[in-house]
């Protein structure tokens, strides 16, 4: 099931960044930092209580403004309200309820998203109840006094934010079919590609400043078998405000990857992959999504016997950490291997859900055993006594060991190359958990 998605907005200067980092880098937030990702903390992984769910950040919204970047920032913040589920409104009680409160306010009530009312920066609530109950006039819900700074008051303000999750119970729409999200930076084709796909311009993108859109869900069902593509094109505008454009395609591409079992990074031919195609990649990776990595607009550039490879050289490179992904090179615009890609979506959904009996996987674990010895450190040998999976999509095993600080990261890839050997596991990461003999689950 995908995570929920909580979007902290509010006019510049109320504490939206020291509130992120706080839920981001405490003993509720779970941010696991995997080597080669490149993390981008706009957003982080958040957990409160039974709940978890991806916090965004945003830039400071000043409406009406006419600065090119504050025009930047404003449709980033709203392209991360239309994606959330929950919006997190931060205000500050020193300086009261201001026209730019009263704005963002007007703006969150035209979206229907259901919005929590944060009053930051309350030191002690006996002091400033008058100052609170000044931001009734928002019209937004009862204000939740807390300070960001002193880590007072966020669980009430969590307990609020996690009752306006959706209802998983709700979820099972389409089960069966497999969703694919096609991410990537903008210009690469993404819309074009779903639309060769679909035989038909069923997506429109806009290029009309300021124009923002909710990923679209597109069903189709080709040869027996069902989709849902889920598009992320969204914003088309040419910028020199490099930074903001890259926090678009990190918003939509978070949004779109919590929602799908199959994520495709499309790459521009002409432009190679780039550090922002690290970071959208990553998205896919830190989530343990099935993974392709389609390289488009092959027909428009030219080839010799040594191009493919040298992409591939490239793209290994800067991917190192998802070897699992298979490449395919592509062209929306004829149709060049589309079908080839739609068999890779069957393939690494399949091995995404694949499950191995225990008996199966020991005899595997047994035999890289005895290929190469266990390391030791000072003295101490590790020995890996057996391995079973817990769970798929990814693939995820449980491996009980004597002492856990042995298992290290060296001798863990190993094993899940052996894996890889053994049962393929193409286009998914594989997680593993160490555990030491009788450690509590």
């Amino acid at each position: 099931m995908s995570r929920p998605i909580v979007a902290v907005v509010g006019r510049p200067n109320v504490g939206k960044s020291t509130l992120f980092n706080r839920l981001a880098g405490e003993r509720i937030s779970i941010v696991q930092d995997t080597p080669g990702v490149t993390r981008d903390r706009i957003y982080a992984d958040v957990e409160w209580l039974n709940y978890k769910f991806t916090l965004i950040d945003t830039g400071g919204m000043e409406i009406g403004s006419e600065e090119i970047i504050q025009k930047q920032i404003l449709q980033q913040a709203e392209i991360a309200i239309e994606t959330a589920d929950v919006v997190l409104f931060v205000t500050d009680v020193k300086t009261g309820v201001t026209d730019d409160d009263r704005q963002v306010a007007n703006l969150l009530r035209r979206t229907k998203k259901p919005v929590v009312l944060a009053v930051n920066k309350v030191d002690s609530t006996k002091r400033d109840t008058l100052d609170i109950y000044e931001f009734y006039e928002l019209g937004i819900g009862d204000p939740m006094p807390i300070s960001a700074g002193q880590a007072l008051g966020l669980g009430d303000m969590l307990d609020q934010v996690v009752e306006h999750f959706p209802d998983a119970s709700g979820m099972g729409e389409e089960e069966d079919a497999i969703r694919v999200a096609i991410i990537g930076k903008p210009n690469v084709g993404k819309s074009s590609l779903i639309n060769k796909i679909l035989g038909e311009d069923r997506l429109i993108v806009s290029n009309i400043p300021g124009t923002t859109r909710d990923a679209i869900d597109t069903p189709i069902t080709i040869d027996g078998k069902k989709y849902i593509f889920i598009d992320t094109a969204g914003m088309r505008r040419k910028s020199k405000i490099k930074e903001e454009i890259e926090r678009f395609s990190i918003i939509r591409a978070v949004a779109a990857v919590e929602r799908c079992d199959v994520a495709i990074l499309v790459i521009d031919a002409n432009e190679g992959i780039t550090d922002q195609d690290t970071k959208i990649a990553g998205i896919a990776h830190e989530r343990g999504k099935a993974a392709i990595v389609a390289v488009n607009k092959w027909d428009s550039i030219e080839k010799d016997d040594k191009t493919m490879n040298s992409y591939l050289k490239d793209i290994g490179n800067e991917l190192a950490y998802m070897p699992y992904a298979p490449r395919v090179f592509i062209s929306a615009l004829n149709g060049q291997r589309i079908n080839k890609m739609l068999e890779l979506i069957q393939m690494v959904h399949e091995n995404h859900a694949l499950r191995i009996s225990t008996g199966v996987l020991n005899e595997v674990l047994i035999e890289a055993m005895a290929m190469q010895q266990p390391p030791a450190d000072k003295g101490r040998q590790l020995k890996l006594y057996y391995m079973t999976q817990v769970s798929v999509k990814p693939p995820t095993f449980v491996i009980f060991v004597n002492e856990k600080e042995l298992f290290h990261f060296s001798y863990r890839r190993y094993i899940e190359n052996q894996l890889r050997d053994a049962f393929g596991f193409v286009g998914t990461p594989i997680h593993f958990i160490a555990r030491e003999k009788g450690e509590k689950d």
